[in-house]
């Protein structure tokens, strides 16, 4: 019998029995799930500085002040969201009621990644809270701190608010403690060889749950056990290749599937622009997280003579953030395990390193590095970097940078650089990608109202704010009919004939509307 299966049909039941419909409940779980942030922050904050040595301004930034955004987006909206929306109508049910209600799929599954473990993970939850969902969750086995944290201590906020799971009371006596390392100031220089146990007194539980809500901790074998079950809707963070195999499992059951991919997102930078500027916006978005995140600029493109002036900038530009020994500064990340770290370090041969390329195998450190004379064909093309490297490629014209950009899978963000509009734009509408940013780089991130998801390669559907309310519901098509007024009926009745069929064509098709010109 399938490991999970019991766990998945005890949430089933729970949804079926409406307890997570009505929307005092999504709204005592979301605020929940706030108080979690505010109580676990100062954990949250160790965890990641023992998974990745994650700076705490970077963690404020992007996992918990996005995810509390998020959180507050949702409570302010969520009315709004759940109610009906009613429908144009045509002639024949003009005396009925049409609308679209937003149905909660069932009983989900959230994966999420290591780079950013909270916010992943919890940002798909949100929506998934908000539309009413049963929710299993997936942390990330790499980030394993995090992971750790989230299992023993996410499920204490959910469903029974403010009490411990009955899962974790069950077993507090009966499964070994981890012991606490000492609290952490600041980031350390050098991560750890074997991320150190966060909770003292704590049972190492390998999964915890309510009736609605489930942490599962596993690894890729157990993982694909895990997906073995029948979910409702599978909602994936991560690599195109995994994501192919979570879309695989998905298909034996037809789950709808949501998969947050990545992608060679390019930064072209035109010869119309500031240089500072653009050096410091790509310089904190390629190495913010040591460039272990997945809307990071891959690689540049611009012309030669911008080159030339872009490289002194982006030293510059590393310099300032980071000190003339990046390797000390309490402002840069970690690489977050030591198969990762080879796998980044092998990619420094090629093209030449201009910026950069010290390494630190014991401590999983690669200094922020810029590479010139990169080949197409290099290694550090063939794949996302997924670290502090940034390839400088030139070309000679935009038109040049379009079609080597089009040349290539639909990335998950694309970045422009230029002062002038017109190049702007043309950009935009020559190209495809999962997002787009003109003159900076990772900050349409922030942004509630705009939908975040790839295309093609880079990942399917999409989410943030009402998005992810949206992805995590099934709009179903209502129809309230009088049970009357049967004579209204006759016309489509048989037996058929053909004088009835312009009294119904005029009372259920579309018109199309016809044009006005003013004069």
């Amino acid at each position: 019998m399938n490991p999970h299966a019991e766990l998945v049909s005890r949430l089933r039941a729970a949804w079926l029995s409406g307890k997570t419909r009505p929307m005092e409940y999504r709204v005592a779980q979301l605020e929940a799930l706030g108080r979690f942030l505010e109580e676990k922050k100062q954990d949250i904050l160790e965890a990641t500085a023992l998974d990745m040595g994650k700076p705490p301004f970077e963690v404020e930034l992007s996992e918990i002040s996005i995810c509390r955004s998020e959180l507050h987006h949702a409570l302010n909206n969520l009315g709004t969201w759940m109610k009906d929306e009613h429908v144009e109508k045509n002639w024949a049910t003009q005396l009925d009621s049409a609308f679209i209600r937003k149905d909660p799929y069932g009983v989900v599954l959230i994966i999420g990644p290591w780079n950013y473990p909270i916010n992943l993970l919890l940002v798909p939850l949100i929506g998934a809270i908000a539309a009413g969902n049963c929710v299993v969750m997936k942390p990330s086995e790499i980030s394993r701190n995090v992971e750790r944290l989230v299992a023993e201590t996410l499920p204490r906020y959910l469903d029974k608010v403010g009490e411990p799971s009955a899962a974790a009371t069950s077993l507090q006596g009966h499964l070994p403690t981890c012991p606490k390392p000492a609290r952490l100031s600041h980031v350390p220089p050098r991560a750890p060889s074997a991320p150190a146990r966060l909770w003292r007194r704590t049972p190492c539980l390998p999964s915890v749950s309510q009736d609605c809500f489930a942490v599962v901790t596993a690894g890729v074998e157990e993982t694909t056990r895990l997906l073995e079950n029948k979910f409702d809707c599978i909602f994936f963070t991560g690599s195109p290749s995994v994501g192919r195999i979570v879309m695989t499992a998905a298909a034996k059951h037809l789950t709808p599937v949501t998969l947050e991919l990545g992608g060679k997102n390019p930064c072209y930078v035109s010869d119309t622009c500031d240089v500072q500027n653009v050096a410091r916006r790509v310089a904190w978005g390629r190495f913010f997280n040591a460039g272990q995140t997945c809307v990071a600029p891959d690689y540049v493109l611009c012309s030669v003579e911008m080159r030339e002036k872009l490289l002194p900038a982006l030293r510059e530009a590393i310099a300032e953030f980071y000190g003339s020994n990046p390797r000390e500064s309490p402002d840069f990340a970690r690489i977050v395990g030591d198969k990762q770290f080879r796998r980044v370090q092998a990619l420094l041969c090629s093209g030449r390193v201009a910026i950069g390329g010290q390494t630190d195998a014991e401590a999983r450190y690669i200094a922020p590095t810029v590479l010139v004379d990169v080949q197409q064909d290099d290694p550090v093309m063939q794949e996302e970097i997924f670290g502090p490297i940034l390839p400088i490629l030139t070309v000679a014209s935009v038109d040049d940078a379009i079609a080597f950009i089009n040349a290539r899978e639909r990335p998950l963000a694309l970045y422009v650089f230029s002062s002038r509009k017109k190049v702007v734009n043309q950009v935009l509408e020559q190209t495809s990608s999962g997002g787009f940013c003109a003159n900076d780089t990772i900050m349409h991130m922030t942004l509630t109202t705009l939908p975040f998801g790839g295309i093609g390669q880079s990942g399917l559907g999409r989410y943030h704010g009402r998005f992810s309310f949206e992805t995590f519901s099934h709009p179903r098509s209502t129809l309230f009919r009088g049970a009357g007024r049967e004579a209204l009926n006759a016309p489509r009745y048989p037996p058929y004939t053909a004088s009835r069929l312009p009294l119904l064509r005029a009372t259920t098709e579309t018109k199309r509307r016809t044009a006005c010109t003013l004069l």
